[in-house]
């Protein structure tokens, strides 16, 4: 059995590797259990020249076929070469029209040119149009952006009121001494700070014992306490809205603890 596109038969690599095949398989047979090292090498030499007989033909079939290719790309070349002067002749073709192209565009400018005068005077008119259009819609822009101010401000002065509300709530719960509701109340209170603090709206409040800051804190009567004034106790928390303070935390300070009296001599 041969090939179509290639001359060597096969026959002869199928004897061969039939033959080896078969040998292999006899050693493997016949041979000592385990086989010998001499057996072994053998064997392993018969398998290996009979996958080589088996690929030559293959290999050699494709070697055919890239002479075979090769030979179509040079037959492809040499008539591409045939075809120069057919593309000379069209090349001369093209220069004729673009010559009549170019008198053609010559004409086409002129009326070009009184057109573009035309449309220059609609894209004035056109750019006025725009300016007062954009004129309008920034100062509705700007309208919107004023209510969403005014807005803004309103819903984030009712959440002052609830987390106050909230704290004076939990503020009662400690003072009722109940350990369940106190729980309970500081959860609840907890749960709404942190909804707030979504929209980005932080609660501030002073520790028992922080130095008082006149940046954060503040008194109820508004008097300014000595340098080393210490909180006692948050009367109502400050807020942070997004980084900005807008308002500070009302503290109670904390009482001085009286000097010990020196004992008089008896």
């Amino acid at each position: 059995m041969t090939d179509s596109k290639s001359s060597l038969p096969w026959w002869p690599f199928l004897t061969a590797d039939a033959f080896l095949v078969g040998l292999a398989a006899l050693l493997l047979r016949q041979g000592h259990k385990p086989l010998l090292w001499w057996e072994a090498l053998l064997l392993i030499i018969c398998v290996a020249a009979a996958a080589g007989f088996f690929l030559l033909p293959f290999m050699q079939r494709s070697k055919d076929e890239q002479s075979l290719a090769q030979a179509r790309v040079l037959a492809d070349a040499l008539n591409q070469i045939q075809r120069i002067d057919q593309v000379a002749s069209q090349i001369a073709g093209a220069t004729t029209q673009w010559q009549q192209f170019h008198q053609q565009a010559g004409e086409m400018t002129a009326s070009t040119k009184s057109l573009a005068a035309s449309i220059s005077g609609e894209a004035k008119a056109f750019t006025e149009f725009l300016q007062k259009a954009n004129d309008a819609e920034k100062s509705h822009l700007r309208l919107e952006v004023d209510k969403l101010r005014r807005a803004e401000t309103e819903w984030l002065h009712v959440g002052i009121i609830i987390l106050d509300n909230i704290f004076a709530l939990s503020t009662a719960a400690r003072r009722s001494g109940q350990p369940a509701l106190i729980e309970q109340i500081g959860q609840f209170q907890n749960h709404c700070r942190e909804a707030a603090r979504r929209i980005g709206l932080t609660p501030t409040a002073g520790s028992d014992g922080d130095p008082f800051d006149p940046k954060l804190h503040q008194l109820r009567d508004k008097t300014t306490p000595d340098e080393n004034a210490v909180v006692g106790e948050t009367l109502a928390p400050g807020y942070t809205f997004q980084g900005q303070l807008v308002r500070r935390a009302l503290v109670a300070l904390k009482e001085p603890a009286p000097q010990a009296l020196a004992d008089n001599p008896a």
